[in-house]
């Protein structure tokens, strides 16, 4: 048995991780932390929880044997159906966890970033549920490429405001979304979306999303050989190695090859928080690029950093052709269009078993983090 375990120190994991904001946005921070602690701890809270992820969310999503792409690759291959949770992807976890947050929290109004619309989306939707006005920032270019969720969005009664400094995408949207909260910490709160930005967002966004992983723990007839999921941000990612971190499973992080803050990326702070990041030699942010809007952010969650540093996990890249393919191959065999973002995961199996990394016979369990609807237009470009 591992005896893998996430950094115990408050906002730090290992030499990653902290709270390095606006002396303006540190009260908000620790309000959140005081609260997120608080409610955590609640049972009630927890239970409402529980209760709007299965009742309302749709969980627990299944965890599908792909029989054919199986019979395929000579491995055995578990996709853990993210693309089935309401509004369809992962975010919807952690983002009815942070609006029901707000809510006990006594905030009226939520703010949120977004890239590939998926996390815009889901905060839209919590926000209507709830009657919490929402105001999402999404770069000009993500904007363009992702008509389909940003229709979403305003259909669900949210402002979507276009950024359009810097790469007009996902860092851009993260910057105007915190330099926005500033003003409006009274009565707002900041929906952050990934496992990233200043302590406590790493920690809390892992904790909702963590019932990813503690579902696909249960699910599989036993621990799988290996653990495989995309990383941008790293959400998805963190919620399914939190349900694997006790047992030998190999937890496999894949990137985008023009965004692999962890595999080419060296230390940095960006957005409140110390991490590996795309940066040049005097400290300049590198512009990321993927196909995948949702993975274009020059940095990663300060856990992914950490466990690439001590070796927990593995994060090794994918390049945007062979996630095009990876697209059309499960779809193919399975009947499942998946995301560009979760083709990324797809498409490290299909190599690794082409280049003997994955054994014959060995068990694969990959986590589908969202439905390919947004893509569409992407992919028929390219058709």
């Amino acid at each position: 048995m591992s005896s893998r375990t996430v950094e115990a120190r408050p906002g730090r994991f290992g030499g990653y991780g902290g709270r390095f904001v606006p002396e303006s946005l540190v009260g908000a921070c620790e309000e959140l932390e005081r609260a997120f602690h608080e409610a955590w701890g609640d049972t009630e809270f927890r239970d409402r929880l529980s209760g709007f992820l299965g009742d309302y969310a749709g969980r627990p999503t299944p965890l599908t044997p792909a029989l054919r792409l199986s019979a395929e690759l000579g491995v055995t291959v578990l996709l853990k159906r993210e693309d089935l949770a309401h509004t369809g992807s992962h975010k919807i976890n952690n983002v009815l966890g942070q609006a029901l947050l707000a809510e006990r929290m006594g905030k009226r109004r939520l703010i949120a970033e977004t890239g590939a619309g998926s996390h815009g989306v889901a905060t839209a939707t919590a926000g209507a549920l709830l009657g919490l006005p929402t105001t999402v920032f999404m770069g000009e270019r993500d904007i363009e490429r992702q008509a389909l969720n940003v229709f979403r969005m305003r259909t669900l009664g949210a402002e979507v405001v276009p950024v359009t400094t810097g790469s007009r995408t996902l860092k851009d949207a993260c910057t105007e979304a915190l330099r926005h909260w500033v003003g409006a910490v009274d009565d707002s709160h900041y929906c952050l979306g990934s496992v990233m930005g200043p302590h406590p967002y790493p920690v809390m966004v892992r904790e909702f999303q963590r019932v990813i992983g503690d579902e696909a723990r249960r699910q599989v007839p036993a621990v799988p050989d290996f653990v495989v999921a995309c990383v941008g941000g790293g959400s998805n990612a963190a919620g399914t190695f939190a349900g694997f971190l006790d047992t030998d499973a190999a937890l496999i992080g894949v990137e985008a090859e023009g965004g692999a803050a962890v595999t080419r990326g060296s230390d940095g702070i960006l957005h409140g928080f110390r991490t590996r990041l795309l940066q040049d030699a005097e400290g300049q942010i590198a512009e990321a690029h993927s196909i995948a809007p949702g993975l274009d952010y020059p940095g990663v969650g300060p856990e992914h950093a950490w466990f690439a540093s001590t070796g927990q996990a593995r994060y090794v890249t994918v390049g945007d052709t062979d996630v095009v393919a990876a697209v059309h191959r499960l779809a193919r065999a399975e009947g499942i269009i998946c995301a560009l973002e979760s083709a990324h995961a797809v498409a490290w199996l299909i190599n690794a078993v082409a280049a003997g990394e994955i054994p014959a016979g060995a068990s694969v369990l990959v986590t589908v983090s969202g439905r390919g609807d947004k893509d569409m237009a992407t992919l028929m470009e390219l058709a």
